[in-house]
């Protein structure tokens, strides 16, 4: 028997135990809160006349990933040998939406997923990637069925109120929309500065990723519900006329069409020139980027909604099967579509489209299968209490699906393996006897207890009052990393970025000398917190005090 994966809500353990720090030590609760925003400051995207911070390749950016294929290469934390002891860490609740249709996916950057939800407050949410915890929220005039691609601090999604969508990542304000002829069910893809997108009215768009101005625009027979892949300037998409369109990215001229027997709403993947696409003709086609030749076809025997993930030379797609009321996830090699492997999903419905990373297949619908890659064997299993349209993401050591239960209620989770990085802080002063006009120097040392690694850990502090900065230095693990701090004799925040991951069992160390400036009988009081990207098991730890007086 396979294991279950458990959600549990760890993100409410986590607030209480902050509140009840905050309330016994209410600067450090403060402090605590400021090296939060001082992390997503570190890594969060920032547009307009800000710098923007990059995304790491790690990073899943947009439905397709920026390589097109529903796979990420850079995952190393999850894989084969661990999985099965994959958990959940925690799950919000987003919306009542009053549907089934569960259809946003993730976009993972920088520490934040975005996802969309449904009918009854149709937003786009922000969350805290290892926590859940929301970080901000837009309101749109439909329900966002779209899954939001992240690219230089903008986050784009469309809605069912016929608009594209593009907003500030790090506070979700607007910065501009385009309204489309119909619902704008597809995920946009960004390339090269602009934004590609299909709509129900027919067209599929190319507009301007900071204006938001048309650049131009395609019509097909029908509705758009096919997301974009663009890949050596040609945009491949799929419309529910029953077509593949190749069109050239930058002026939307049709290269070559193909036609299957029935809607494409199954979004293309696109490798070593060829695109992968499924039709509602029950087939999986593979063709030639170039010319739109078919190389071979795949009956499934029933829909294929699902957009295929290719990975180390094969392709993984779902599809539906309402005779048997067990849809199947597939597994066929990618250079002549020959059948590796098959696993019957619970449910009649694989519409979610697979995500590969590190030798897994990661699939939702009903089944919420997590598989071997090479066998198909089923490794682990999450019941999400309806069918979960949304496709997984798969991240920084996490999984990350948007889904919800049979009462219309929706949810966002996200999965680990159980453990992540404890840090212990402690402030260690150079002495225990000062007088005013002394040197004195704070020791912060940190130490990851494991199990897992400390990305962008932060030490927050300050120049205690009483004293004046003199100067600040750093020890430990390689990379160092880097401080601002306030100018020779001043005073105010002190803030510190690690260079590089603390493995566990290593100490990272910030060393700050101050001068005393406060007279005979003052007590100075130090505090400090840290924090990194990593779930931290026990917050208690991350918090410090030190009081001397002065003699």
């Amino acid at each position: 028997m396979k294991p279950s994966i458990s959600v549990a809500n760890r993100k409410q353990t986590a607030s209480f135990r902050i509140v009840g720090l905050a309330l016994a030590i209410a600067s450090v609760g403060l402090m605590l809160a400021a090296i939060k925003a001082s992390v997503h400051a570190q890594t969060s995207d920032v547009v307009s006349n800000t710098t923007a911070a990059t995304s790491s390749p790690r990073d899943w950016t947009e439905f397709h990933r920026d390589n097109m294929q529903r796979w990420n290469p850079y995952e190393t934390l999850l894989g084969v040998g661990n999985v099965g002891h994959l958990q959940g860490l925690w799950q919000i609740f987003m919306s009542f939406s009053g549907n089934l249709n569960y259809n946003s996916s993730p976009a993972v950057v920088n520490g934040v997923m975005y996802v969309g939800s449904g009918a009854a407050d149709s937003s786009l949410f922000a969350l805290s990637a290892n926590t859940g915890i929301v970080l901000w929220r837009y309101y749109t005039g439909g329900d966002v069925e779209s899954s939001p691609a992240v690219v230089n601090g903008v986050v784009y999604v469309g809605a069912d109120d016929k608009n594209l969508y593009a907003l500030n990542a790090s506070t979700g304000a607007k910065l501009w929309s385009y309204t489309t002829g119909g619902a704008v069910r597809s995920s946009p893809a960004v390339a090269n500065g602009v934004v590609y997108v299909g709509s129900d009215d027919h067209n599929v768009y190319a507009l301007n990723a900071s204006t938001g101005a048309k650049l131009w625009n395609y019509s097909t027979g029908m509705g758009v519900g096919s997301s974009p892949a663009v890949v050596n300037g040609v945009v491949y998409v799929g419309s529910g006329d029953h077509n593949v369109y190749a069109l050239n990215a930058n002026t939307g001229a049709k290269l070559w069409s193909y036609a299957t027997g029935d809607a494409v709403s199954s979004s293309p993947a696109v490798a070593n020139g060829v695109v992968y696409v499924g039709s509602a003709d029950k087939n999986l086609y593979a063709l030639n980027a170039s010319t739109g030749a078919k190389l071979w076809s795949f009956n499934a025997g029933s829909p294929v909604v699902s957009s295929p993930a290719v990975a180390n030379g094969v392709v993984y797609f779902g599809a539906d099967a309402f005779q048997s009321n067990s849809g199947n996830v597939y597994a066929l090699n990618a250079t002549t579509g020959t059948k590796l492997w098959s696993y019957a999903a619970s449910g009649p419905f694989v519409d979610s489209s697979p995500a590969v990373a590190n030798g897994v297949v990661y699939v939702a619908s009903m089944c919420g299968c997590v598989l071997n890659a090479s066998t198909g064997a089923l490794v682990s299993q999450a019941n999400f209490g309806a069918e979960a349209t949304s496709s997984p993401t798969v991240a920084n050591g996490m999984v990350y699906v948007q889904s919800g239960d049979l009462n219309g209620q929706e949810f966002a989770f996200g999965f680990g393996l159980p453990g992540g990085a404890d840090l212990f802080l402690r402030i260690r002063p150079s002495t225990t006897t000062v007088h005013q006009g002394d040197l004195l120097t704070y020791a912060f040392p940190v130490w990851n207890l494991g199990p897992d690694i400390a990305t962008h850990e932060v030490l927050n502090t300050q120049v205690p009052p009483g004293t004046t900065f003199d100067y600040i230095r750093i020890s430990g693990t390689p990379g160092l990393g880097t401080c601002t701090h306030p100018p020779y004799q001043g005073t105010g925040q002190i803030v510190c970025h690690e260079g590089g991951g603390m493995a566990p069992n290593t100490t990272w160390t910030v060393r700050l000398t101050v001068r005393v400036t406060a007279p005979s009988g003052t007590v100075i009081t130090e505090n400090a917190a840290t924090m990194s990207d990593a779930p931290d098991p026990n917050l208690a730890n991350n918090m410090a005090t030190s009081s001397i007086k002065v003699q």
